[in-house]
Parts: C-alpha cells; structure tokens; sequence
C-alpha cells in the first residue's frame, strides 16, 4: 500500500462519497463558524484533503486567496463541477495536490485548514513539519481530524485492517488525541486551543488550533 494506492481509493469511492451526508450538522456548522473566526480578509489559505469542495465552498469567499487540494483526481473533479455550478468565487482554486507536493518558499499561507485528514497521511510528523514550513510567520494550523487510538479497540485492531485487506477502507494512523497534540507542538506549534464540536457526546475529533513558532 502507498500514496498512489490511498489515491486510486479515493478516486474509486469519490461519487459515493460525494453523494454522502455529513454526520454532524450542527456539530460541522460549529466547525466553520470557529475557523471563519479566526481567518481574515486578507489570509492566503490552504486546505489540505479538501474531498469534494464542502468546505472550501462555504469558506473561500471570506478571505483573499484559497487553494483546496487533495489526493484524489477524483475529488477535485466533482469539486471543479459543484464550483463551475455555483456562484463565482475568484479567490478559490482546486488542485490534485498533497502537502508534500508544495513548495515552502513559494507558495506561503496565513493559515492552513486540514479537516478529517491528518489520520490519513502516512508519515505523520513530516507532514507536520511540511505544513510548518509552508506557513507564513505566526501562521495558524488548524485541524479536525478522527483519532483511531480513540476508538472502541475491535474497530481499530479487527474491524479497519480487514477493511484495508478488502480495499475497503484507505490507509489510517492510530493515535489518541494527546499523542497528535504532542506531534503538532514538537513539529513547531504552540496549540491555542483544542475543542469538541460534537453535539452528541466526544466523537474523538479534536478542533485544533495551533499556531506557528
């Protein structure tokens, strides 16, 4: 299993994925609201394993440039076609692309965005420090990501490696919330603050803000 495979994944399941509802409404209405918050007008942002365009959608007119990317060919192409559809945004851009594929130096962000992703990149603190270098001085990361270390164990140790063997499921890291925290600061963050947004009980997705050292 590779990058390119997690790819072919998420290219094969995209129109399903596509066509899915979002778990949480009000919990992911939450979600915005806070990130709106903290971005300016003038913020150049990065959203990293953007999916299908939700929330770059209802994001890219608040600031003054924002580029949503991910793994997947797929993903971008439906979120090309839901952007051509709607009204016009000029600051938001799709593009096939993982962090690892940017250049620090330059292309630099205020704040880089990475919802329900960090679970699925391979090499966890490199990606970490990718994004640290692609931020602009006292630039924001903020994440909202499952943490599988969390999860009922069965799930974890039986029910998603049987599911990658099948295919049916991409690769995910396992961790619990305070190991991610400890990865995000030793990549050069001070974290601001970490939430839930849940509305029904602790989902295991901590809201993460962390700043830039």
């Amino acid at each position: 299993m590779s990058t390119a495979s997690d790819a072919r994944f998420w290219d094969r399941t995209s129109r399903k994925y596509a066509r899915g509802a979002i778990a949480d409404p009000a919990g992911y209405e939450r979600t915005l609201e806070q990130t709106r918050a903290l971005l300016a007008r003038h913020d150049r942002v990065l959203e990293l394993g953007c999916g299908t365009g939700t929330t770059a959608l209802r994001l890219a007119g608040d600031v003054q440039s924002y580029l949503a990317v991910d793994i997947s060919a797929g993903m971008i192409a439906i979120a090309g076609q839901k952007q051509t559809a709607g009204p016009a945004i000029p600051a938001l851009a799709f593009r096939t692309a993982t962090a690892e594929d940017l250049a620090p130096g330059v292309e630099e962000f205020d704040a880089i965005l990475g919802f329900n992703y960090l679970h699925l990149v391979r090499d966890l603190p490199g990606t970490l420090r990718r994004i640290h270098a692609l931020l602009a001085a006292e630039g924001v990361f903020i994440s909202k990501t499952p943490c599988v270390g969390e999860m009922n164990p069965l799930i974890r140790l039986a029910l998603l490696p049987a599911m990658r063997a099948l295919r049916l499921a991409p690769y995910a890291g396992v961790f619990r919330a305070a190991e991610l925290g400890e990865l995000i600061s030793a990549a050069g963050f001070d974290i601001l603050a970490a939430e839930n947004h849940a509305t029904g009980g602790n989902d295991n997705r901590p809201y993460i803000v962390a700043r830039k050292r």
